[in-house]
């Protein structure tokens, strides 16, 4: 499942911003992109993320933007000099018009050193304490999408069974049909003095047995009511794939054994749906 969550931590002489992300994954894998000044710390923080986000590619953050206070600089005088007169040397040789040097020796690398602030206990503190901000809105924003996905695997669901209930109603005329199909059938190719009634209802019998969606319609009923039900347990999505596949083989069967054109345009209609669920399955896995 997609997440996003971020918080911002104003310090005296910085501030820290701490972003989190996630894609989809079975498993926690988990980035972490932070500053050289809280290295040490990195340890730490992966510890508390791991125990709060189970799953997941979750790739964390943190950017600081430093105050005017927050760093200290020196310019290193031999290293400006040789610039400056490197420069200079190359400005008389192409003919360059003279300029302010000192500005592009200013701009080279390493002129300036810059002395950051090691952060103190506090200020640690109050960067674990907004990165824990932004676990809560990350999760927050992982809840908003699961009952959007609950919502629509309810649908889902409910129009499959609805579909199943429209079955449940032509699956008597299908019997009766199949009786007068093949009664019309005999009287038509075979005279009615050579035909063995009660050898034909036993024939008949176990032909309709054959064609019986019965036990498929229960059991079809009993994995959609357990899908809802399984939907409310927390990490379910593993379980949720395994019964969408029993659903998938129960429409599957009740279409092989249909032979009636009512029931398959509603099986075709239940496997769509079904399709549906799986699509969005991959979020939830």
């Amino acid at each position: 499942m997609t997440g996003f969550g971020k918080a911002v931590c104003e310090l005296p002489q910085k501030k820290v911003t701490i972003e989190i992300r996630s894609l989809n994954s079975r498993q926690l894998d988990l980035n972490l992109r932070v500053p050289s000044q809280y290295r040490d710390k990195e340890s730490e923080m992966r510890q508390m993320i791991s125990r709060t986000l189970e799953r997941g590619k979750i790739d964390v953050s943190i950017y600081t933007e430093s105050g005017p206070e927050s760093t200290s600089s020196a310019i290193n005088q031999n290293l400006a000099m040789e610039y400056y007169r490197e420069i200079k040397k190359l400005a008389e040789a192409t003919g360059e018009i003279p300029k302010d040097y000192l500005a592009l020796v200013l701009r080279m690398p390493d002129v300036l050193k810059q002395d950051r602030v090691v952060p103190d206990e506090n200020e640690w503190k109050a960067v674990m304490q907004s990165v824990q901000e932004a676990i809560t809105a990350f999760n927050t924003f992982r809840e908003d999408e699961g009952k959007v996905l609950e919502k629509e695997f309810v649908q889902r669901i409910g129009i499959i069974q609805s579909k199943l209930a429209a079955i449940a109603a032509l699956d008597p005329q299908r019997a009766a049909g199949v009786r007068e199909k093949l009664n019309k059938f005999l009287e038509e190719n075979i005279p009615t003095s050579s035909v063995d009634k009660n050898r034909f209802e036993q024939e008949l019998i176990y032909y309709l047995e054959k064609l019986d969606i019965t036990e498929e319609k229960l059991r079809l009923q009993t994995h959609c009511d357990y899908f809802l039900t399984t939907m409310k347990e927390p990490s379910s999505g593993r379980k949720l794939g395994f019964i969408t596949q029993e659903i998938g083989r129960e429409i599957n069967t009740i279409g092989s054994k249909a032979n009636d054109a009512g029931i398959q345009k509603m099986v075709v209609e239940m496997k769509d749906e079904l399709e549906k669920i799986k699509e969005q399955m991959l979020n939830v896995l």
